[in-house]
């Protein structure tokens, strides 16, 4: 599969059955992750915002959409940088649906971040 600039062309279409509770490989939690970035971000910007971020995040911030569960920290960097003051409660929403398509409940820790939560995900 060819990657295309947009976020929704570079997503992989995620199978999620009750029985994919616990992912198997790191690929299916990128898939996840970019699936709830790219869902998270559309329906708080709509299609053209979403867009102006994702090309944001990759040009200014040397960051491709696929590279986000390997680099939480770059990703989150780069919507602090454009988005200010909204950038925990955007990230928030998008750990909330992640953790929400892999049949988890989310609670917020004392002391975590974005990229505490996406590593602690990837160790499971």
């Amino acid at each position: 599969m060819t990657t295309e600039r947009t976020a929704e062309k570079s997503i992989a279409p995620v199978n999620m059955n009750r029985k994919d509770t616990v992912f198997e490989t790191k690929g299916k939690l990128a898939d996840l992750l970019l699936n709830a970035v790219n869902e998270t971000v559309k329906q708080i910007f709509k299609e053209a915002g979403a867009e102006v971020i994702f090309n944001f995040i990759e040009k200014q911030c040397h960051l491709k959409l696929e590279e986000i569960v390997e680099k939480p920290e770059v990703f989150s960097a780069g919507l602090e940088r454009l988005t200010v003051s909204a950038t925990s409660v955007i990230e928030k929403m998008i750990l909330e649906n992640l953790y929400s398509k892999l049949n988890l409940r989310f609670a917020e820790k004392d002391g975590y971040d974005f990229s505490d939560y996406i590593k602690e995900l990837k160790e499971k």
